[in-house]
């Protein structure tokens, strides 16, 4: 008898593949989140075999702060191109420009807690009722919390406390009107697994997430790149350094990492060695011990 066996990576992929054919058949009008990070670039990938030849059959929806890496931006615009789907854009800044939200002030201010309006605004104007991100359960304390599909009430908020639970592969996307769903296909990866399974795909990655020379200023005991919303306080200098980003988020608090991992092997037997949690460099995670659990009750990602 033959005997067929998946790698660890394939089973993985396979899993996720199942999730997404469960949203497809469970829910009316479900939606990927793409921040143009390597995780929902993955998802989308796996999206993409999922349903493949058809045309993934979902809209990728960003929500943009105003304050994102301009090679994060242009490689969702070809991406986009690419895969011929449709890009619904959340903004920030129209949020700001509508009185929905008030930007913050001061030299540590981000536009990062300012995406729970926006995206919560946009989860209610285009009915999503399934909401597909690349959170992963080895990321953050708060994300480990997730389940496979995770219920949102009709405020979008999270009660990790209060949720279905999942047996083997049973999924229950029953709702209440106005009540949505989060769900995270890839959560059973690791940073690693992510790593290994883009080079085992060959899957294209923005420039960002590999060594190149960067003007950048050393603040919280990480690299934050130069841009046009950087205020640097006293004492601090901009200097070029060779630099990658292990995540990304706004340009104005994810942090770099001195690297000369300009290849996905080299990245690969990088983190192999590394003994610094992957959002260790996102400032967005240091206002507190509870910061992304507190964003997640509220609606966040």
């Amino acid at each position: 008898m033959t005997s067929y066996r998946l790698s660890y990576l394939k089973e993985l992929e396979a899993e996720a593949i199942y999730v997404f054919r469960e949203v497809y058949a469970q829910f009316d009008n479900p939606a990927i989140l793409f921040s143009g990070g390597k995780d929902s670039i993955v998802l989308t990938h796996i999206a993409k075999k999922a349903f493949s030849p058809a045309k993934i059959p979902f809209p990728l929806v960003h929500i943009d702060t105003g304050h994102n890496f301009p090679e994060a931006i242009q490689f969702r615009d070809n991406l986009v191109k690419k895969l011929s789907v449709k890009l619904i854009v959340g903004s920030v800044q129209k949020s700001i420009d509508e009185g929905r939200v008030r930007e913050e002030t001061g030299i540590n201010a981000s536009r990062n807690t300012l995406q729970t309006t926006t995206l919560l605004d946009t989860i209610e104007e285009y009915k999503i009722d399934a909401a597909m991100g690349g959170g992963r359960r080895d990321e953050e304390k708060a994300r480990a919390k997730e389940r496979f599909f995770s219920h949102r009430d009709d405020f979008g908020q999270w009660d990790p406390k209060n949720q279905r639970p999942e047996l083997w592969n049973l999924f229950n996307g029953r709702k209440n009107m106005g009540e949505h769903f989060r769900v995270f296909p890839i959560s059973n990866f690791t940073e690693m697994d992510i790593w290994n399974y883009i080079m085992e795909e060959n899957i294209q990655l923005p420039p960002l997430y590999f060594a190149h020379q960067r003007n950048v200023v050393w603040r919280n005991n990480t690299w934050i790149p130069e841009s046009e919303f950087l205020q640097l306080r006293d004492g601090e200098e901009i200097v070029s350094k060779k630099i990658r980003f292990r995540t990304l988020g706004d340009i104005t608090i994810t942090g770099g990492i001195e690297s000369d991992a300009d290849t996905i092997e080299k990245v690969v037997n990088e983190i192999a060695t590394t003994r610094s949690t992957e959002r260790g460099n996102r400032a967005d995670d240091k206002r507190g011990e509870t910061a992304m659990e507190d964003r997640k009750k509220q609606g966040y990602f």
